[in-house]
């Protein structure tokens, strides 16, 4: 008898369903992540990369709104396909990364959309200049890490990319579509 009340309450007991802890993701392996454009010169779709960018994230995906993420990139670690290309994109006219050598993207509001996604709205600042953003961003976890993927559209002229003889947007068009896939960790 006391046998059977043991592993009754024993039953009872397993069948608890104990809250999962919930896991802040608060680092970006920047080496496992991405960040790409794309954009169109004379009509020919073009993409490139950028290869060095530092993150600042603290995300609970029980707690969005709490949330916060920042994004240094490095501008003359852009990878547009040629030498040639990347150092006439560090010039003055393009990046003038000399002077402004990074991109920064602080976030300012976090929202979720549901099913793993969230709405990522924030300040964008290039050259000096800043203008808000709005990113949709797919979450998918995988134990202590996850991964961050997502886009939007920037217009180079808002930003001053593309001085001087480049400002045609008829040789390079004007918007330039961002896309990311970070990967997020939990640092101890």
């Amino acid at each position: 008898m006391i046998n059977r009340h043991f592993r009754l309450a024993a039953l009872l007991l397993a069948s608890l369903a104990l809250p999962a802890q919930a896991l802040e993701y608060n680092a970006i392996d920047a080496a496992k992540s991405q960040l790409g454009f794309s954009y169109k010169q004379m009509g020919v779709n073009m993409d490139g990369s950028f290869g060095r960018f530092a993150a600042r994230l603290k995300f609970d995906p029980a707690k969005p709104t709490a949330a916060s993420a920042s994004f240094d990139v490095q501008l003359n670690s852009i990878d547009a396909g040629s030498a040639d290309a990347n150092k006439e994109l560090a010039g003055k006219e393009w990046f003038d990364s000399a002077r402004y050598p990074l991109a920064q993207f602080v976030a300012t509001r976090i929202a979720p959309l549901g099913g793993n996604r969230y709405q990522v709205t924030g300040n964008l600042s290039i050259k000096g200049r800043s203008r808000e953003v709005s990113a949709p961003v797919t979450f998918t976890p995988n134990g202590n890490s996850a991964v961050l993927e997502g886009g939007f559209t920037i217009q180079r002229s808002d930003f001053a990319i593309g001085e001087g003889a480049w400002s045609d947007v008829g040789i390079v068009a004007n918007p330039i579509q961002i896309r990311f896939k970070l990967l997020a960790v939990v640092a101890k």
